[in-house]
């Protein structure tokens, strides 16, 4: 039964595909689902907010397609719109192309494709209709930076995270002599005071796991993270695989492309007992419920759920790693 769910599932996603092709999905760390348009990279992604599956959102599929091709409805003709050499679309689609980029993690990808893009979607000024994507990279000054930068002053991680991206393509494209000087270089960040996430208390931790009892997967999920401190993007690959000779041993995710580090700890005898009273993945611990492996945005998402079911809304999985030291063997880091 579970396997015919699995292929219906497939079915599905594979005819959504072949009726509107060119479509993106993304998937936020809150679990929400968005779809763009987008047919190549360089082009501006197309944000399409009404609901898959219902007519208005194939109208909105329809007018987003003539607009990327270029189409005027009005004249008829046909425009099919290419990045322009030297504008910023331009070098936003050389640098995702670039041997740099593509060394990223899949993830850190991800998050800057998706930062750069909205950047190219910005308008130039509030009253004007043109917005970065065709403006001249020999023309972005630290006016211009400071203009995206404000953009997102009220989000000021997101405003941090939009001059990380600017930074890292100027100075590439310095590299790479399209342009002179990074514009960026003289820009400061919004300054931003935060308190992190929250660290959970010993309270908190026997409060979930009052709710959700051993051999849950909700609850391995937090042994998980309380005996080997390891990162959301870690804990989703972990599986029986990294397990020896009484030693959990593991690259971490973050950075694994350019300085992976290798993470080595005893496996705790809470833990082990844990692990042994829990149905498991064969490829990882943690699998959902159609027995894949879980993606780090995904896991996030359901772990928000299962800390909701214990009451607890303040709790996230970020602040485990604080709340684990405790409980945890020393650690093991190899270059």
């Amino acid at each position: 039964m579970e396997q015919g769910r699995r292929l219906m599932l497939r079915a599905v996603c594979m005819k959504f595909s072949v009726e509107f092709p060119y479509i993106h999905r993304d998937v936020d760390r809150h679990g929400n689902e968005r779809f763009y348009f987008r047919r190549r990279i360089g082009e501006v992604k197309i944000r399409l907010r009404e609901k898959p599956g219902t007519s208005a959102f194939a109208a909105e599929y329809s007018a987003a397609r003539a607009r990327a091709e270029g189409i005027d409805a009005a004249a008829g003709s046909s425009t099919v719109a290419r990045p322009k050499a030297g504008t910023f679309r331009w070098l936003c689609a050389a640098y995702f192309r670039s041997a740099e980029f593509q060394r990223l993690d899949a993830s850190t990808q991800r998050a800057r494709r998706r930062i750069l893009e909205r950047c190219l979607e910005e308008r130039i000024a509030s009253d004007a209709r043109e917005t970065f994507a065709d403006f001249p990279i020999k023309r972005i000054s630290g006016k211009a930076i400071r203009v995206l930068r404000d953009r997102k002053a009220s989000l000021p991680e997101a405003s941090i995270g939009r001059m990380k991206a600017i930074r890292r393509l100027f100075s590439w494209a310095v590299d790479q002599e399209f342009v002179d000087a990074d514009p960026s270089r003289d820009v400061k960040r919004l300054t931003h005071v935060s308190e992190g996430h929250h660290s959970w208390t010993i309270g908190e931790v026997e409060q979930y796991e009052a709710r959700h009892p051993v051999g849950s997967k909700a609850r391995l999920a937090l042994a998980l993270f309380l005996y080997t401190g390891a990162r959301r993007s870690d804990v989703v690959v972990l599986g029986p695989q990294h397990v020896s000779d009484g030693w959990i041993k593991f690259v971490a995710q973050k950075n694994r492309n350019r300085k992976p580090v290798t993470v080595e700890l005893p496996l705790s005898p809470a833990l082990s007992s844990i692990l042994a009273a829990t149905v498991t993945g064969t490829r990882t611990f943690l699998v959902t419920e159609y027995g894949e492996p879980f993606s780090a945005a995904g896991f996030g998402a359901w772990f928000r759920a299962r800390c909701d079911e214990a009451n607890l809304p303040q709790c996230s999985a970020h602040g485990l790693r604080k709340a684990g030291g405790p409980r945890r063997g020393k650690r093991r880091y190899t270059a």
